[in-house]
């Protein structure tokens, strides 16, 4: 039987603390080790994935810059926005594997039937990993970014980041992703007035299901 999903609240917390926790548990996991997801606010900090461009910070603000081994390009975390990183074992899903894509989508799923909790419409765009908005004011503004570390072991770590109230100028001081000019919204400013961790969970139960169906959650000190 698949072990039960363990949700980690880890509060505010330093981005690079949190990085190499992620690396810890995972060199250490072993078949038997639970998945988990780790709940995480984080202070302003921008991250570059792997393949990212520099270039693309166009003035940092004296905000930290972070180089990271996720995959993707630049992308902005501060508070107000819900952060979840997915520390799973692909290869366990119910004796199989499930393949990178199908766990992407899965990931990104989970985002767009949060927000259509909050009558939000989310949809993917292709070629463009997160979730953006699909109609109104606000349509193609991206509203949640999504960066991955899947080790050849099927092991999984960083996640996924979800705009709830946030101050959104830092996203203008870099390219979000890569793409120059590309609009960046969250949730507050569409209207909708929700707690960060009424969101955070939300997403975390949404993504539980997606990952592993109805399995029992556990919740983690």
């Amino acid at each position: 039987m698949t072990p039960a999903v363990e949700i980690v609240a880890r509060g505010l917390e330093d981005y690079a603390l949190t990085f190499a926790a992620m690396r810890s548990f995972t060199d250490s996991r072993t078949p038997d080790t639970p998945d988990q997801l780790w709940l995480v606010e984080h202070p302003p900090v921008f991250t570059l994935g792997l393949a990212a461009d520099p270039a693309h910070i166009i003035d940092a603000h004296a905000i930290p810059v972070v180089q990271t081994d996720r995959g993707g390009e630049v992308t902005y975390h501060g508070p107000g926005q819900a952060v979840i990183y997915l520390l799973f074992d692909l290869r366990r899903k119910q004796g199989q594997k499930l393949l990178p894509r199908e766990f992407v989508s899965r990931v990104e799923q989970a985002v767009i039937d949060t927000l259509a909790a909050y009558n939000l419409q989310g949809v993917r765009k292709p070629g463009a990993p997160g979730i953006y908005l699909a109609n109104g004011n606000w349509q193609g503004a991206k509203i949640a970014a999504l960066g991955l570390k899947i080790r050849g072991s099927g092991c999984t770590y960083h996640g996924v980041a979800l705009n709830v109230t946030m101050n959104l100028q830092p996203f203008s001081w870099i390219n979000p992703c890569g793409y120059a000019g590309l609009a960046t919204v969250d949730m507050q400013t569409l209207g909708i007035a929700a707690p960060l961790a009424n969101v955070q969970m939300a997403l975390a139960k949404n993504l539980i299901e997606q990952l592993q169906g109805q399995a029992q959650q556990e919740l983690a000190p």
